[in-house]
């Protein structure tokens, strides 16, 4: 059987060549290429490499990060899946990496069996998404899909929040006032059952509001 390519790029030699090793101990999978940041990544599509099926993708890294990278990856070969890793568990982080294309996102503790079930699915279904990400979130959202009518200015509003654009900007692109978004927010927040922007854009991705 043809082994999964996967491809590593972050800066932390150590954990890069452990991760190898980690990888390489999958019968499935197989690591063709390290890179130290996003600009190293990039140049060796111009050399005609062999591409991965899988990038594994630092988010915090010197020269170019894990943010701009996944944008150009976006824009240039939005058919490679990327599974972000990192240190950082906070809201914005995840939701810039998912909102820009990222199928997964993984802490770099992660224990090996729940990072091979990552891998498995971001191949066989196109995306993973922990419970740290979402957790009961989208068995909620599904059970209660039904009961759930949206109005055509709250799809537009959660499109917007499903971007990099602050409150205060979406307003702006709206033509209403911060406080009326506010209201739009935690009416949604409600009606949803979800308590995060994260929720939002996951509900968005979920229901086929964004195409990520």
């Amino acid at each position: 059987m043809e082994k999964i390519k996967i491809t590593i790029v972050d800066d932390h030699l150590l954990f890069s060549q452990s991760l190898s090793f980690l990888i390489g101990s999958f019968k499935e999978f197989t690591v063709i290429g390290n890179y130290n940041n996003g600009k190293e990544f990039i140049s060796s599509f111009s050399e005609n490499t062999e591409k991965p099926d899988i990038v594994l993708l630092d988010v915090n890294m010197p020269i170019m990060d894990g943010h701009e990278t996944i944008k150009w990856l976006k824009e240039n070969n939005p058919e490679l899946k990327v599974l972000a890793l990192s240190v950082n568990d906070d809201e914005d982080t995840i939701m810039k990496m998912i909102t820009n294309g990222a199928k997964g996102y993984l802490l770099k503790d992660t224990h090996p069996n729940t990072f091979k079930e990552a891998l498995m699915e971001v191949y066989n279904k196109g995306f993973y998404y922990s419970e740290m990400v979402s957790g009961f979130l989208i068995n909620k959202l599904g059970n209660n899909e039904n009961k759930i009518t949206l109005k055509d200015r709250e799809v537009e509003f959660i499109r917007l929040a499903c971007s990099e654009k602050t409150y205060r900007e979406i307003a702006d692109g709206m033509c209403l006032s911060p406080k009326t978004i506010d209201g739009y927010r935690e009416n949604l927040f409600q009606k949803l059952e979800i308590k995060t922007r994260i929720g939002l854009v996951l509900y968005a991705i979920k229901h086929k509001i964004v195409c990520i």
